[in-house]
Order: C-alpha cells, then structure tokens, then sequence
C-alpha cells in the first residue's frame, strides 16, 4: 500500500512511470473486470486500455483519501456499462479469460483446473459457461454489481462508488440478481435432467 500511495503521490505530479506501475498492479484486475462485463476479449482489452487512458487523464481529480482500486474500478464499470449500452454483447465462454499464475485468483481472474482428470476440467468447463449465460442474461449495471461483488469481494460502499448508486441501491440490484440468476440456475437444471 505505501508503494502505490507513492506512485499516486508521483504520477499526479506528472511522473509517468510512477503511473506505468499502477497500470502493472492493476492490469489484471481491470482486464478481467472488463472481461466479466464485456464478454469479449478483444473489447475487454481495448476497455482497459481505455480505463487506464481515462485514470491519467483525470488523476488530478482523484480524491486520496477514497481507494484507488475503487476509484479505477468504476472507470472500468462505467466504460464498459456505457459501452454494453451501445452495442449488443455476445459472450463468450469464461475459459477464455486470461490471468495466470498467482495473480490469477487474487484478481479475480480464470484459472483452469489443476487436476489432470479429463472429467474434472469438462465439468470446469461446463460451469463456466453456465456462469457465463446466466450474467449475459443480467442488465449491465447488474451484472457490473454482481461482478465486484462476487470476483473482487468488494464491499456495498465500494460497489455503490464503483457504479455511482446508493448502499441501498447496490444492495436492491444484488437481490434482484440474485434472484435472476437463481430462477434462470433453476430453468438450467431442469433443462439439463431433460
């Protein structure tokens, strides 16, 4: 945490590589936050590139005292939000979501299966791409919720920052997804024992 206090402190005097280390401690995170709400890679990647555009751009307007990984992550939700406006998403299956190594799990990122048995990375496979049709089915800023919620265990306070709604909001649409997704998981089961 002193390490990136500092590189704010330097980037937002105008350092530009103080600034390259905050993209590469948070390349990650922004890349699959995008991906889980894009679906896409290719427009993941562009969506990070511009989230991080967007960060320097108006670094003088973040507030130290709020947290950066907050702060960047509702960049990214509203780029991404605004772009999913525009446009309609096809998704693509979870396994194609990149992040390796250790960073993977604490950025929320895909990581395979270590297990050898075949059997074991199809089921992988197939819950993901369940995972994957159940959030494509949620509006945006649900789906955005759900996603900071669930992959980067962020609080009611930070999620509502992130996305510019209320505690009671971000709680609202939590319960509302929810219950999507548990009524869409239901449909999913019966369709699989047909």
């Amino acid at each position: 945490m002193g390490d990136e206090s500092e590189w704010i402190r330097q980037a937002r005097e105008g350092d530009r590589a103080a600034f390259g280390e905050l993209v590469l401690a948070y390349q990650t995170p922004v890349y699959n936050l995008a991906y889980r709400i894009l679906g896409n890679r290719a427009e993941a990647e562009d969506a990070a590139q511009e989230a991080f555009i967007r960060a320097y751009t108006h670094l003088r307007s973040y507030d130290p005292q709020r947290p950066f990984r907050t702060w960047l992550f509702s960049i990214t939700s509203h780029y991404c939000i605004d772009r999913l406006r525009r446009q309609r998403v096809d998704w693509l299956p979870l396994e194609d979501e990149t992040g390796t190594g250790d960073e993977g799990d604490e950025a929320g990122g895909y990581r395979a299966p270590t297990a050898a048995d075949p059997h074991m990375v199809a089921v992988q496979r197939e819950r993901e791409a369940l995972i994957a049709r159940l959030l494509a089915a949620l509006p945006p800023v649900d789906r955005a919720a759900i996603t900071l919620c669930y992959w980067y265990d962020c609080s009611y306070e930070e999620i509502g920052e992130a996305l510019g709604l209320t505690v009671s909001a971000v709680k609202s649409r939590l319960y509302r997804a929810r219950r999507t997704l548990a009524a869409l998981l239901s449909r999913e089961q019966v369709s699989y024992v047909l």
